[in-house]
């Protein structure tokens, strides 16, 4: 990593009114979640199609399958803690420098890092908490593992029976309609619209970058593999998500912010 593209990036920070972060897989692996498209990857070791909406909800089978994967899985989220890059993007908050904060993760590390719950927008959902799609329900997903490790195959909520999901988004399963509307409008509103940590592979989410460009914010990436965006980015770091926004905070703090 040079130091150009990071002043070309904290140039932008110092200009912006309304800067956006969006973050991707590359920023929770560097806290020892795997992706899940790279090779090693969930996908590598676990197959897709046992983990879709349709199997969750269309049969206990289904579900059972699903939590016997998440059973190994989740701990692992669990015990991951919040490394350089989501301190750095906690900090710009606290500096005033963030709008909001959009992801694609479901590993709550961004509010473990300091930012609050209503400064992240979370797209595919959040694997920390489960719901009862009958009565809406709410449990920890400690909780429900704590049934899972005591010997429960299929978890039914307690309250009326109904079947028991995590927040997470399944292959098959729309979007969350608000979280996925309040991303398209931080979006549209946006004068800097920063990717980190994405390939932009992952598609309705991968709009968002061209919906701000579009309402005419600068855009940058930050990624250490190409993207099929970079061609419209008014600056490419080419870096790990925890070597580049540490480095521009450093660069941040030598210049002076209106």
């Amino acid at each position: 990593m040079t130091d150009e593209p990071i002043a070309r990036l904290g140039a932008l920070f110092v200009s912006a009114r309304r800067p956006v972060v969006f973050t991707g897989a590359g920023v929770s692996t560097e806290s020892g979640i795997p992706d899940f498209r790279s090779p090693g990857g969930v996908w590598s070791r676990y197959d897709p199609g046992a983990l879709t909406w349709q199997r969750f909800i269309g049969s206990a089978e289904g579900r059972r399958r699903y939590w016997e994967i998440g059973r190994q899985v989740y701990p692992v989220i669990r015990d991951a803690k919040p490394n350089a890059a989501h301190v750095a993007i906690a900090t710009l908050w606290t500096l005033g420098r963030l709008d909001c904060c959009i992801t694609q993760n479901v590993d709550n590390l961004h509010q473990r890092a300091g930012l609050p719950d209503d400064a992240v927008i979370e797209v595919h959902g959040n694997a920390t908490r489960a719901r009862c799609l009958a009565c809406g329900a709410a449990f920890s997903r400690d909780e429900v593992h704590a049934w899972l490790d005591d010997g429960v195959a299929v978890p039914e909520c307690p309250v009326c029976g109904g079947v028991v999901k995590p927040h997470t988004i399944l292959f098959g399963e729309a979007m969350p309609r608000a979280a996925w509307s309040e991303a398209e409008a931080s979006a549209r509103a946006a004068d800097l619209f920063v990717v980190v940590g994405s390939s932009l592979a992952v598609y309705p989410a991968a709009y968002l970058p061209a919906h701000a460009k579009a309402a005419g914010a600068k855009l940058a990436i930050v990624n250490l593999t190409p993207t099929p965006c970079d061609h419209a980015a008014d600056v490419v770091v080419r870096a790990r998500a925890g070597e580049a926004l540490p480095a521009l905070l450093e660069h941040l703090t030598h210049v002076r912010l209106p």
